[in-house]
């Protein structure tokens, strides 16, 4: 991934999910907000109820996959956490790449510039 690294420390996701800015979809809900960095942080979470451990690690590479086919198009600066949901396991990764390309993108660019 060009512009990312992994977001991996605890304290990070709970923020993110306290007091970041959320959009839902059917397969995952992407929270996010804008960081001090000039690259973005990313971070992945599939829990239990996604399915066993097959199941997940699926979730997570096709999340993994449509993020690094938008990633150009993503806003620069930005933490998000990208939590896998249930149905997200009976789709390929073009599904939810062009909902993030036609809907988080978007949104994400209209709250990040409603800020400022």
């Amino acid at each position: 991934m060009l512009y990312t690294e992994i977001l991996n420390d605890n304290r990070d996701f709970l923020f993110l999910y306290k007091k970041g800015k959320f959009i839902a979809g059917k397969y995952a809900v992407v929270y996010f907000r804008k960081n001090r960095f000039s690259f973005n942080r990313l971070g992945i979470t599939a829990g239990k109820k996604v399915g066993n451990a097959v199941f997940r690690n699926r979730a997570k590479r096709i999340i993994r996959q449509a993020y690094r086919e938008n990633e150009l198009a993503l806003p620069i600066g930005v933490d998000m956490v990208i939590v896998a949901r249930t149905a997200i396991c009976g789709i390929k990764s073009d599904v939810l790449s062009n909902w993030l390309k036609k809907t988080v993108i978007r949104e994400m660019n209209k709250s990040l510039s409603d800020k400022n």
